[in-house]
């Protein structure tokens, strides 16, 4: 079998993601002659058929579609090499993806962001936000260089930062239960009541079910202001973090369903970075600002 290259794999990768040559090319700024030929080149020199062209748009075979997942990871580890090269003949990355996670406290995030960014105005922090599942699958697929959000700690390919813990509690507006509202509520009582949950951003299933009541009909959102909202006006009930509901409880805009059977929980939000991973100047600084930022983190209802 002779040696393939790394332009033949990125032909490849662009035709399998796009289905199409004349797309690859595009994506590529190559001539479609030029992916052609280099896809068929690496057919031959695989002895394998990667792609099945009978159709309107080339699609994968069997032994295409195995190869092309080695590939990208292949694909990935040499792009992140590229970076990392980059930045050392730079010696300072220009750019930072930062994922913050949909339990965030905002506000006081993106404070300590800012002040990260005042003092580093060659350094762009490109700002994602994502829910449940989505902060650390983008991480772990090389697309985040640090997430704001909760993390397994055990992970190995991780290391993290304590930033606060954000308390979670049951909520409802008043009277949108048929019965009346307790320490003792359990969950069963609740599965003929709507269910408002975040929608998960990641692009592969998680098995979590984060509160979640079986068989109860729910809506989902896409973060925790809207959740908020719909709650408030007595549509579903669900879990919120409390920071976000403090005054709404205080008020009796909102009420607490907490008790023995559905006790809410208490996330760790940490920033978290690859542990496997080279990170340049800029980035070890971000993290050295957090890690300081972090001592003064107070959640709004602690104000």
């Amino acid at each position: 079998m002779s040696a393939f290259t790394l332009h033949d794999l990125q032909c490849f990768d662009a035709v399998a993601r796009t289905g199409g040559f004349q797309t690859a090319a595009d994506a590529l700024h190559r001539s479609h002659p030029a992916v052609h030929a280099a896809v068929s080149k690496l057919e031959r020199q695989l002895g394998l058929s990667l792609l099945d062209r009978s159709g309107y748009r080339v699609s994968l075979t069997d032994a295409g579609a195995s190869f092309h997942r080695r590939a990208q990871v292949l694909l990935q580890e040499m792009h992140s090499l590229q970076v990392h090269a980059q930045q050392l003949a730079m010696g300072e990355e220009s750019e930072l993806r930062v994922v913050i996670g949909d339990f965030c406290p905002r506000r006081e995030v993106l404070t300590m962001l800012g002040a990260f960014g005042s003092l580093n105005p060659h350094t762009r922090l490109h700002l994602h936000a994502e829910a449940v599942g989505g902060p650390l699958e983008r991480l772990l697929a090389d697309e985040a260089d640090l997430i704001l959000h909760t993390v397994n700690k055990s992970d190995p390919r991780l290391e993290w930062l304590d930033l606060c813990a954000v308390p979670f509690v049951p909520v409802a507006a008043p009277g949108f239960l048929g019965f009346a509202e307790s320490k003792s509520i359990r969950p069963e009582q609740l599965r003929p009541y709507t269910q408002c949950i975040i929608r998960d951003t990641a692009r592969q299933a998680n098995t979590a079910d984060y509160f979640m009541i079986a068989g109860a009909h729910q809506c989902t959102v896409a973060d925790q202001l809207m959740k908020k909202e719909i709650i408030l006006q007595g549509m579903a009930w669900g879990h919120m973090p409390r920071f976000l509901v403090a005054q709404e409880l205080r008020d009796g805009a909102l009420l607490s369903l907490a008790g023995r059977y559905l006790p809410g929980s208490v996330e760790e939000l940490v920033a978290a970075r690859r542990s496997d991973r080279p990170h340049g100047p800029a980035a070890q600084r971000l993290w050295t600002h957090l890690q300081q930022a972090a001592a003064q983190l107070r959640l709004p209802e602690a104000l």
